[in-house]
């Protein structure tokens, strides 16, 4: 079924999501304060008539412009977001959704591998879709069908949304890896115990223990971590090169809103604080992981 959809945000997803769904769809555009692609002038006419408002946007502007399109939302309209980061409050996009619309209105996350060069090239996507109200995922089959993105139902909508921005600090560890050439077997010990952290991290928030296995968390950590072309690995790689002038991404703003907010006890997992740690203090990297791996060889521990 035609769907009538209002894309915010015209960078590199924006562009992805275009191409996925421009062939199957009525798709209108919006970018910086002004309509791309529409049949009128001003974002709250364009909302009014749209199905899907798919926010291809950071995480940062989401308050405002949920709060400015909420009163001209249609009915049983449906907005999704794809951001996977926190705001300068320490805020999660699937909490911004949640005390902006409520129960007045649909939302839902689209989480996972979704490399915008890759979807734009035609290869497959891989996503979890959590949404407020389970029956919208007909509009997410009818959204996606025919295209490359592979979009399942899940639960769990904040621990989701929690492992997909954790994941860009642990990522940064592989690149940092790779760069010392620690060799794959520590690559599979990062994995494994990336995982095991955002379980507990996940679960502290109330969320369920499994969720970091899925496409919004190791799927996207796989991803991310093993990619020569993400951010994060190469971010990893710049610190141990000494390459220290620009030290930025969601990942380190992450770091940088936990620590402020006190969002989860962070000292209680090694390998996140290993990674707080040198992206705070690049100086100290091998110093760090030395004492890292000293740790390790020092503990015993018992796997079931």
């Amino acid at each position: 079924m035609k769907q009538r959809v209002l894309i915010l945000g015209y960078g590199e997803m924006g562009h992805a999501m275009e191409h996925l769904l421009s062939a199957w769809h009525d798709v209108r555009i919006w970018n910086l304060g002004a309509v791309v692609k529409g049949s009128h002038t001003t974002l709250e006419d364009e909302v009014a008539e749209a199905q899907v408002i798919l926010f291809c946007l950071p995480v940062n502007p989401h308050h405002e412009i949920a709060g400015r399109i909420a009163p001209h939302l249609a009915k049983d309209s449906l907005c999704l977001t794809i951001a996977k980061g926190l705001d300068e409050s320490g805020q999660t996009a699937a909490r911004i959704f949640g005390e902006v619309f409520g129960n007045r209105h649909h939302y839902g996350v689209v989480f996972g591998p979704m490399i915008s060069e890759e979807i734009r090239s035609g290869r497959h996507a891989f996503a979890d879709a959590v949404l407020s109200d389970t029956a919208d995922f007909e509009t997410i089959q009818s959204l996606f069908l025919g295209s490359t993105l592979i979009c399942q139902q899940a639960s769990d909508m904040h621990g989701r949304n929690w492992s997909v921005i954790l994941k860009n600090v642990y990522a940064v560890m592989f690149g940092v890896s790779d760069e010392l050439k620690l060799g794959n077997n520590m690559r599979g010990h990062l994995m494994v115990t990336a995982i095991a952290e955002l379980s507990g991290i996940v679960q502290s928030f109330g969320g369920q223990a499994r969720t970091p296995y899925s496409y919004a968390g190791l799927g996207d950590l796989l991803t991310t971590a093993t990619s020569e072309d993400s951010h994060h690995h190469a971010l990893g790689r710049q610190l141990v090169r000494g390459e220290w002038s620009n030290i930025s991404g969601e990942g380190v703003h992450t770091l940088r809103m936990v620590e402020k907010y006190h969002l989860f006890e962070w000292r209680a997992y090694p390998l996140y604080s290993l990674a707080h740690d040198i992206v705070t203090a690049p100086e100290t990297l091998r110093e760090r992981v030395e004492d890292y791996l000293k740790m390790l060889r020092e503990t015993v521990s018992c796997a079931i």
